[in-house]
C-alpha cells in the first residue's frame, strides 16, 4: 500500500515515520539521562547528609548540579568575607544562587521533550491530511474512469487510512512518553530542591559558627578592656 500510494500520501507516510523515530531516539535517550541524573542527585544528597560543613563535603560524590550548587555557595560566601557578619544577606544571595541554578537544571531536563509534545500534537493531523488527500484522490479517479466498484475505490481508501493508522501509532507512544518523562523531570526538580536546601543547611550552620566565633572574639576583647580598666 505504501508503495502504491500516491506522491503526498507517501510523503506523509514518511514524514510520520521520522516522527516515530525520533520519538523512541528520545525516550530512549532521556530515559539514559535520567538514569544517570538520578544516580547522581542521591549519591550527592549521601554525601551532603553524612557531611557537618560545607567545606567538608565529599566533592568526590557531589558532580553535576550538586558540585555547581555547592561552588556557587562557596564562592558567594568568600566574595562576602568583609560582611561577614551579615549573616543573613548571605544566605539570601546564596539561595538566589541556588535558585538560579535549579532553574537552569530544569531546562536541562526538559531539554528534548517539547519535541514528543510537538509531534504527539500534529501527527493525528498529519495523518488524517493524508488520508482526505487519499480519498479526494481516489474519487477524482472514480470520476475519471467512471466506475463505481469496491473493487476501483478500495486500494485508494485503504491507502488513505494507512496515513491514519501510521499518524495514531505516531502520536499515542509520543504523548505516553511525554507523560513518563515529565514525570521523571518533577521527580528529579525535587531532589535538586532537597539538594538545595541541604546545602543550606550546611551553610546555614557555618555562618552560624563563625558568628559564634565572632561575638566569642568580641567577649573576650570586652574582658580584657574591664579588666585593663579595673
Amino acid at each position: 500500500m505504501f508503495l502504491n500510494a500516491g506522491p503526498v500520501v507517501r510523503s506523509v507516510m514518511i514524514l510520520l515515520f521520522v516522527g516515530c523515530i525520533l520519538t523512541w531516539t528520545v525516550a530512549l535517550a532521556k530515559t539514559v539521562e535520567f538514569t544517570l541524573a538520578r544516580r547522581r542527585l542521591e549519591k550527592a544528597k549521601d554525601a551532603l547528609e553524612m557531611s557537618n560543613s560545607l567545606d567538608q563535603t565529599d566533592e568526590a560524590r557531589c558532580d553535576g548540579v550538586a558540585q555547581t550548587m555547592i561552588a556557587a555557595a562557596r564562592d558567594e560566601r568568600h566574595a562576602s568575607q568583609d560582611i561577614a557578619w551579615d549573616s543573613e544577606g548571605i544566605k539570601e544571595r546564596i539561595v538566589l544562587s541556588l535558585e538560579r541554578l535549579e532553574a537552569a537544571e530544569s531546562r536541562r531536563l526538559m531539554r528534548g521533550t517539547g519535541l514528543l509534545a510537538t509531534i504527539g500534537a500534529i501527527a493525528p493531523f498529519v495523518g488524517l491530511f493524508g488520508t482526505v488527500w487519499g480519498i479526494m484522490t481516489s474519487f477524482t479517479g472514480i470520476a475519471a474512469t467512471k466506475a463505481t466498484s469496491l473493487a476501483v475505490v478500495a486500494p485508494g481508501i485503504a491507502e488513505a487510512l494507512l496515513a491514519t493508522a501510521i499518524g495514531l501509532v505516531t502520536a499515542i507512544p509520543a504523548v505516553v512518553i511525554y507523560n513518563a518523562l515529565s514525570r521523571q523531570t518533577v521527580a528529579c526538580r525535587a531532589e535538586v530542591a532537597d539538594i538545595a536546601a541541604q546545602v543550606m543547611r550546611l551553610v546555614s550552620r557555618d555562618l552560624g559558627r563563625m558568628q559564634g566565633a565572632v561575638d566569642s572574639g568580641r567577649v573576650v576583647q570586652l574582658g580584657v578592656r574591664t579588666a585593663a580598666a579595673e
